[in-house]
């Protein structure tokens, strides 16, 4: 078979996953799974049926920054649901639940709102906003671009602006992975790519064929980090600069227009294979080598149970 057809006959899905603790969330199209490695060794299965609002919204540029919050909801579930699975003791008396404990057990969807709200908020507090204001402390101290709102000192404050971004996600990348807990998450996040790049090759999802699998690929979450970053250098340098509030509120306002074209360049990116598609994954592509790693047998068996309970009966209805 040639490496034309090859292509032509790989499939690509629109399944996608979530690295938990001790185990994998797998999104289809139809059904969700949650798969998790128990403390006695067995497989722990939860699948359900999604939420029809979860996938159908699908206006061009404004489906990326509703998918983003809608997934990480449903991934911060599966997270705290893969805790409570991965880290069950028995309960005894001595071990009651406290105040707060009891409270979020009444009101989970509340717990859940508030932890998606924090998340998003530190995200973006620590790459969007931080990256801005230390470019404003710059330009300040320095007096270059100082009373510009737009011209070539504005581009240059909107690259340095960019890079500290850039700087700082590597830098939490790199911390975050020196964890020995955060490294199995990592291969966790290995296996999920693994596993899809079988289905997608129309192998059976056997250890054997699994385990050859790249544990790199295109259309994955930490790419569209990326994307969001370097599409956020061109677009804010387009709106100029401000006083450092007013450049904190564009921000804010241009950010799920910034997350909308970064989700269709992922969309472009993981349905064709040219040229350009691979320059558009390979930055990517190389930042995957920093959160996943290669899981073992055990791990590839979360993972192989979570992706068979998402596979569509209708093989065309997971396409990308």
């Amino acid at each position: 078979m040639t490496k034309k057809s090859e292509e032509q006959s790989c499939k690509r899905t629109s399944i996608g996953g979530q690295a938990l603790i001790e185990g994998l969330l797998m999104l289809g199209p139809d059904k969700q799974a949650v798969a998790v490695r128990q403390p006695d060794g067995e497989i722990r299965l939860e699948v359900k049926d999604r939420s029809v609002r979860s996938s159908s919204f699908n206006v061009p540029f404004l489906r990326g920054a509703v998918r983003l919050v809608t997934q990480m909801k449903t991934g911060i579930e599966a997270l705290m649901f893969s805790a409570d699975v991965a880290m069950a003791e028995e309960e005894t008396e001595e071990t009651k639940p406290g105040r707060f404990d009891r409270f979020a057990e009444r009101h989970p969807n509340l717990m859940t709102g508030l932890t998606v709200a924090l998340s998003l908020g530190l995200s973006i507090g620590m790459f969007i906003l931080l990256p801005s204001a230390l470019t404003d402390l710059i330009r300040r101290l320095s007096g270059y671009g100082l009373g510009e709102q737009r011209g070539s000192a504005v581009l240059v404050l909107s690259l340095l602006e960019g890079l500290v971004r850039i700087l700082l996600f590597l830098l939490y990348l790199w911390l975050t992975s020196r964890s020995s807990e955060i490294a199995r998450v990592w291969m966790y996040h290995g296996s999920e790519h693994k596993t899809i790049a079988c289905y997608e090759a129309g192998l059976p999802l056997t250890l054997d064929n699994v385990r050859v699998q790249s544990r790199l690929h295109p259309r994955c979450g930490t790419s569209f980090l990326f994307l969001v970053m370097l599409i956020s250098i061109l677009t804010f340098s387009l709106v100029g600069r401000y006083s450092l509030w007013i450049n904190i509120l564009i921000r804010l306002a241009l950010l799920p227009l910034v997350a909308g074209i970064s989700y269709e360049l992922i969309r472009f990116a993981g349905s064709r294979d040219n040229s350009l598609t691979r320059a558009l994954s390979k930055p990517g592509l190389a930042l995957q080598r920093l959160t996943t790693a290669e899981p073992d047998d055990p791990i590839l068996e979360v993972a192989i149970e979570a992706m068979k309970a998402v596979i569509p009966d209708n093989p065309d209805d997971d396409n990308w």
